[in-house]
């Protein structure tokens, strides 16, 4: 527990720190963004200044300098105007745009929304306006933090799937491990009773015993293969799947009260699908098993294989109580339950057998409230 604590504070604190640098970037970033959108706003001004004197010029001024401050601006995009907005110059902007009045009323508004334009009164009473807009490398600023945010975000995006795929990776060799070691220690007791079954025929035991006996033997070896399965490539064998799926059925009705209405319903042609038989037979099995409990061992349930030619459909509907819409997806995860006791594998081990080792799709198709469900799966033929 005080490992967990440790782990979970410090995470807390390299969160908390991260998020601290991210605001201190774009603070500084916003900073920097001020402090050059202010020294344009002095170029602009030494500029208009330069415009005044080279239109009050006489033979006691010299205009070396303010032609060369005219000059130098290669970068700011600048219109200059009469009072009655009346293009009379422009910098650093395409030619074929300044002839469209349109266009350049349009550039104008803009400038204007950028940045305050600049007045020059050249005489007393008589004035000219100057628009500019950003330079190339300010607005490359400006966008800065907005690409900072996607390029922190996307990399925040990887590492959350790093750490998810690494903890369902982390999960799945657990299961896969004690699936493993289920099906190891049920192998040596097992072995045991098959020893006594041959022991018990030899002393000519009532064969009806040793029959029922034989039938649970078999079924614990069905268990035992099926655990050693999970988390290895199981091989896959063309086979009907409406044979493989009534074994099932027939396995489970036959071990079941008579308070469990069963219905089975299945083309009358094979259907032959790449199926693994252990793990397909266990996939009804939870299937129907989920919908018992669903109705608390009262209620009807139906199988039903549907076919077209290209895709083939399981379907199992009980009468029970119903899933909530929102539960559609989770009751496939790893340790969801509504009962008191379980872990919460048998769907999950369901939906892995169908999807990762079947290469099919299994879902619930409808639900109702106190009225039933049904989970369908379907394979591509």
């Amino acid at each position: 527990m005080q490992f967990t604590n440790r782990s979970s504070n410090t995470r807390w604190i390299l969160i908390t720190s991260s998020f601290l640098i991210i605001l201190l970037i774009l603070w500084n970033t916003y900073t920097f963004f001020q402090i050059f959108k202010n020294e344009e706003r002095l170029k602009m001004e030494v500029w208009a200044q330069a415009q005044k004197t080279l239109m009050n010029v006489n033979e006691n001024i010299d205009v070396e300098l303010p032609f060369q401050i005219i000059k130098n601006n290669t970068t700011i995009p600048l219109i200059l105007t009469n009072s009655d907005n009346s293009v009379l110059g422009s910098k650093n902007i395409d030619d074929e745009i300044i002839k469209d009045t349109l266009q350049a009323k349009k550039l104008i508004k803009k400038f204007k929304s950028d940045n305050r334009r600049i007045e020059i009164e050249y005489v007393k009473g008589k004035f000219q306006y100057l628009y500019y807009a950003n330079s190339p490398l300010l607005n490359k600023l400006k966008y800065y933090p907005v690409a900072l945010v996607f390029i922190i975000f996307l990399f925040g995006a990887l590492v959350y799937n790093y750490y998810k795929t690494s903890k369902i990776s982390g999960q799945n060799k657990l299961w896969a491990g004690m699936a493993k070691e289920t099906a190891h220690q049920i192998g040596t007791p097992l072995s045991s009773l098959i020893g006594w079954v041959e022991i018990m025929k030899a002393d000519n035991v009532d064969s009806n015993t040793v029959e029922e006996i034989e039938k649970d033997i078999y079924r614990l070896q069905n268990i035992t293969d099926r655990f050693s399965k999970i988390g290895s490539e199981p091989s896959l064998e063309e086979k009907d799947l409406v044979e493989e799926t009534q074994k099932a059925y027939e396995y489970l009705q036959s071990r079941f009260s008579k308070n469990v209405i069963f219905s089975f319903k299945a083309p009358d042609y094979k259907i032959p699908i790449s199926i693994n038989p252990t793990l397909h037979s266990w996939t009804i099995e939870n299937l129907i098993k989920n919908a018992i409990d669903a109705m608390k061992g009262r209620g009807s349930i139906a199988v039903i294989i549907e076919d077209d030619g290209h895709i083939t459909k399981i379907k199992v509907s009980d009468t029970g109580k119903g899933i909530p819409k929102k539960l559609y997806k989770t009751i496939f995860e790893p340790g969801f339950t509504t009962k008191k006791r379980g872990w919460g594998l048998g769907l999950s081990l369901t939906k892995r057998i169908v999807e990762e080792y079947h290469k099919g799709r299994i879902k619930v198709l409808q639900s109702e409230i106190n009225k039933g469900s049904t989970i369908q799966i379907s394979f591509k033929r």
